[in-house]
């Protein structure tokens, strides 16, 4: 992995509980709070040239503006949501550019299993553990903060694993 294991671990306790929220949030709501987005864009900004390379660290400010205008372009033509689009630019800055592959298979992987477990709990009893959450009733929608706060939450928690 192209992340330090140093940078990923200090990272983790800050974004961890903002991923939780975000998934939470987006079941409950179908909304990612821009709050949130906002916290974990700041996590990077603030943490970011502490625990890494000036090099990094600005590339990773030239991929939150990347993403954060692929999202807008996205979100304008109704391929995603604009809190989906929000949270995307300010994940980005957490993953290196030589890990984008293994991000994909990650992202992919968990979003095929959110989906799946989301769309079983929906027709289970364990509805009744959330009966108002507004993604239940929300047709063909899904709640992406789901799989994309998962996907960052499992990225982090590899690379302070297995970093560099």
């Amino acid at each position: 992995m192209s992340v330090s294991a140093t940078a990923a671990l200090w990272f983790l306790p800050f974004v961890l509980p903002i991923c939780f929220y975000v998934a939470y949030t987006d079941l409950r709501d179908m909304r990612i709070p821009n709050q949130a987005v906002l916290l974990l864009a700041a996590v990077f900004i603030l943490a970011g040239p502490f625990l890494l390379p000036w090099s990094a660290y600005g590339m990773g400010l030239v991929q939150m503006g990347a993403i954060l205008v692929i999202g807008i372009i996205l979100n304008a033509a109704g391929a995603v949501g604009a809190g989906d689009a929000k949270f995307a630019a300010a994940a980005a800055p957490f993953i290196p550019v030589g890990d984008l592959r293994l991000l994909i298979a990650i992202f992919a992987a968990n979003l095929t299993a959110a989906f799946v477990t989301h769309r079983l709990a929906k027709h289970s009893p364990l509805r009744r553990l959330a009966p108002n959450w507004k993604s239940w009733d929300s047709g063909l929608k899904f709640p992406m903060g789901l799989s994309l706060g998962g996907t960052l939450a499992i990225y982090l928690m590899l690379g302070a694993t297995f970093g560099s």
